[in-house]
């Protein structure tokens, strides 16, 4: 429920009361006496979907942009008169429930701070985010993401897009330009800081740390991280909800793997920073067109009904130049996951044959202490390099046999070629 305040321009006063008289709206009418060209304040509740075409409604009368109207929101309205209207507006559908354009406008600017606050908290939760990479620790991670403010930018150009606001739209693109630099140079600065300085071990690995490497090489499902918070942020700001945890979602696609590229580059190790910067690319592509379609399909269109066709003509535009992209983005990412699928059948093939090797009478006395798939380094399509198999048997000579079986039942498995490491360990039973 809405309460709106508008002020009624001099000659217009009973044109205003005449159009609320009409829909059946209550309304409370006060003289105003500043002496200014306003004749007096109305006063008067609406549902959340009555909102926007009313204020339509009110423009087309002759009350625009310089009569100020304020929309805020109310606890309790108790009135026949709003339960007749509630009826009318109210279907339960996503699009009755929606707040109007000119509240969904004024949400979309109230959540993109100043440009200098936006630079600095995305820098603050960059070195988190790297921080907690580094330290391999999800909880650093999350908090990283509650502080990144990019909820604004990411929803501000898909709002401006679909209400024909170009402003709003250049402006959010710009911000989420300069955030997903700005998080990139800034991860790669505080690495660079910390590697140099031996703050954390020298000769780290990166691809040996969890929260690190599967940022490395993302894999397909990454994209339905941004789609499913591009969709949720959009429903969450039109329906007037909180959108806080949704921000931490879309942080979520973008913070982490920004870092992740930075730490990459501050490393040496350019190639392995493709993965990570195609999923920063390729998730805020994804969130602008979740919200796009979304919004439109919501039913947000401009206030113009002569700007309406070039406007539903420049949505559909954007939505199949996105569309286009996220789907070249998309193949990328789905080689990275077949490659990794092609990566994890083989390891899993790998173990299984030495596992059926030992099992047979003549190696019957060995048993499998260790298996380890060593990838290489070509980012961000690995492959398997080598594979270290440990095996634990009596204190006596391998019999030379069992690692030219290995090694060549092990290579059924795979058209490159690969090491195989047999390495024994003498176990005495007790």
């Amino acid at each position: 429920m809405r309460l709106v305040q508008l002020t009624v321009p001099t000659g217009k006063r009973e044109t205003v009361l005449g159009a609320l008289d009409d829909r059946g709206i209550d309304y409370v009418v006060t003289d105003e006496d500043s002496k200014r060209e306003y004749t007096a304040v109305v006063y008067f509740p609406l549902p959340s979907a009555a909102v926007e075409p009313v204020l339509d409604e009110l423009e087309s009368v002759g009350i625009d942009e310089d009569a100020y109207t304020v929309v805020v929101d109310a606890e309790t309205v108790v009135s026949r008169q709003f339960s007749a209207l509630r009826e009318e507006y109210e279907d339960g559908d996503v699009e009755s429930d929606r707040i109007s354009r000119q509240e969904l406008q004024a949400e979309a600017d109230e959540l993109t701070p100043t440009f200098g606050v936006y630079t600095i908290m995305t820098i603050i939760s960059a070195v988190v985010a790297t921080a907690g990479l580094l330290l391999d620790s999800p909880a650093v991670v999350v908090g990283s993401m509650v502080i990144a403010p990019l909820i604004g930018p990411a929803l501000g150009a898909s709002v401006g897009s679909v209400i024909d606001d170009e402003e709003l739209f250049t402006e959010s693109v710009l911000y989420q330009i300069v955030g997903v630099v700005l998080a990139i140079a800034a991860a790669a600065a505080f690495a660079w800081l910390v590697k140099t300085t031996n703050i954390v071990p020298p000769g780290l690995d990166i691809a040996s740390v969890g929260e690190i490497s599967e940022r490395l090489a993302p894999d397909l499902l990454s994209l339905a991280i941004a789609l499913g918070a591009g969709i949720a942020g959009i429903i969450s700001i039109a329906t007037g909800t909180s959108v806080a945890l949704v921000g931490v979602m879309i942080a979520a696609a973008l913070i982490p793997p920004a870092a992740a590229a930075g730490i990459a580059i501050a490393w040496g190790q350019p190639s392995a920073a493709i993965g990570s910067t195609v999923l920063v690319s390729v998730n805020v592509l994804s969130v602008n067109l979740a919200g796009l379609v979304t919004l439109w399909y919501v039913g947000y269109r401009p206030d113009d009904l002569f700007s309406l066709g070039e406007t539903e003509q420049r949505v559909r535009r954007r939505v199949i130049g996105l569309a286009a992209i996220v789907f070249v983005f998309a193949l990328f990412l789905g080689a990275i996951t077949y490659t990794s699928y092609v990566s994890t059948t083989f390891e899993e093939n790998a173990r299984e044959e030495v596992e059926l090797v030992l099992s047979e009478e003549e190696f019957e006395q060995y048993r499998l202490l260790e298996f380890e798939v060593v990838m290489d380094d070509d980012y961000p399509f690995r492959s398997p390099q080598r594979v270290i198999v440990t095996i634990g048997g009596p204190p006596s000579e391998t019999p030379p046999v069992l690692a030219e079986t290995l090694r060549d039942r092990i290579g059924r498995h795979t058209d490159e070629p690969i090491d195989v490491e047999v390495r024994y360990v003498n176990v005495i039973e007790g």
